[in-house]
């Protein structure tokens, strides 16, 4: 039987190996997206019509781009968790609607399905105690 305080370092590597792996495949999936221009702006942001949004495409395209790289970024240090994960939540969220709403099969709309369940899970469970939030905060506390 493991210890007690053996589990929890265990849960804290484990949640540092998840924002890791999810950081990079999120940089990796925003970096394209935030940087191809109008075309490829327009073409994500094309994506909230199944929402009823009609207005502003490019802006809503770029904004997932945004999000997606710097989400990654910040979900890889553990810098504004929660902010970062609910944004990257609403994207997963808007991915999978625009997919079910253009009849698109299981293939394409699982993996966004995936991550906002991985992303609700992690609002729940927070960043670990390897995270940039957790040593700001300790270094907060001690000021006062």
């Amino acid at each position: 039987m493991t210890p007690n305080y053996k589990k929890s370092n265990y849960h804290n590597i484990g949640l540092l190996i998840i924002r890791i792996g999810l950081g990079i495949m999120f940089i990796l999936h925003g970096y394209p997206k935030m940087f191809g221009g109008p075309e490829t702006w327009v073409e994500v942001g094309s994506a909230t019509q199944y929402l009823g949004i009609n207005f502003a495409p490019m802006f809503f395209g770029f904004m997932a781009g945004v999000t997606e790289f710097f989400g990654g970024i910040f979900l890889l240090l553990g810098l504004f968790f929660t902010p970062s994960v609910s944004f990257l939540l609403i994207v997963m969220l808007v991915a999978t609607i625009k997919h079910l709403g253009a009849g698109d099969g299981f293939a394409s709309y699982s993996h966004s399905i995936e991550m906002a369940i991985i992303f609700v899970a992690l609002l729940l469970l927070g960043p670990g105690k390897y995270s940039l939030d957790k040593k700001l905060q300790k270094r907060n506390r001690r000021r006062y």
